[in-house]
């Protein structure tokens, strides 16, 4: 009798394995994956990350600033509006690169190039994908947020320790998105739903969340929408810092808010993936 040559198909007990490279180690080999992608596809975010922050500074923050401090200068409290723009600006970037990477990529790698399943197969745990997936995006929104800062810095918007401590801040908003967002990608098979959610939620909040005026001048029965969501808080918590008016009291509840939103959100991207990859 002959040996067959065939492969072995490994069985469902093959999954109960212990991963070749665990914890960090197989979480670092998630994050090396998307670094390498990304030199390759970086160009295509280079208008997003350096020429969008300098021309919603210019715009709206030195054009309709110009008008908005001529005409009431009183109206933010004596504050320039580019002053009380810039901070606005810095969390809504961070909150649309999160969302961006965490639906087409999402998608992308479960269904279309199916890198995910190649990840599990190496083999690399769930939580280890899922953790690794959330160290990709803090890099991303690190570099995101690290260069609208230094953009600050150069259109005077702020200065050096508030640009430094409003980093943080900006990176826990983008997560606080991340991580909902792509608990959901990641129970979708197409991409068709991902356009309401940019329509109905990303473009709504950056515009009446408070980024462009103050979120008292919206009508009384939108305003709890607005506390509610993530961009809301780390947009009050830049602006106090911005502005020197941070308490602590407000920094330990819109830094509970967000974390929560992170931890809440990475749960259930850990349930999404399982249910995605094992079967």
């Amino acid at each position: 009798m002959t040996a067959s040559l065939e492969p072995a198909v490994p069985s469902r007990l093959d999954t109960h394995r212990p991963p070749v490279a665990s914890g960090p180690r197989a979480a670092m080999h998630v994050l090396e994956h998307h670094i390498l992608v990304y030199r390759r596809t970086f160009r295509g975010t280079l208008f997003t990350t350096f020429l969008s922050p300098v021309l919603f500074l210019s715009a709206m923050g030195l054009g309709l600033g110009s008008l908005v401090n001529r005409g009431n200068p009183q109206a933010l409290g004596g504050v320039p509006y580019l002053i009380f723009l810039a901070p606005g600006l810095l969390v809504a970037q961070a909150m649309q690169t999160a969302a961006g990477e965490s639906m087409y990529p999402i998608v992308s790698g479960l269904v279309w190039m199916r890198t995910y399943q190649a990840m599990v197969a190496a083999p690399i745990r769930i939580i280890e994908l899922v953790v690794g997936q959330t160290l990709w995006v803090t890099l991303r929104l690190t570099l995101t947020c690290g260069v609208f800062v230094v953009i600050m810095l150069l259109f005077g918007a702020t200065n050096i320790w508030h640009g430094l401590a409003m980093l943080p801040i900006g990176v826990l908003t983008g997560l606080a998105f991340a991580a909902p967002i792509a608990a959901y990608s990641a129970r979708q098979r197409k991409d068709n739903r991902f356009a309401a959610i940019n329509r109905f939620l990303i473009t709504p909040l950056f515009i009446f969340s408070g980024v462009f005026f103050p979120l008292s001048q919206l009508p009384v029965f939108l305003q709890p929408i607005a506390w509610l969501t993530p961009l809301w808080h780390g947009l009050d918590l830049v602006r106090a810092i911005q502005l020197d008016r941070l308490e602590l009291s407000g920094l330990v509840v819109h830094l509970v808010v967000l974390i929560g939103w992170i931890v809440v959100g990475t749960a259930l991207g850990a349930r999404s993936f399982r249910k995605a990859l094992i079967k």
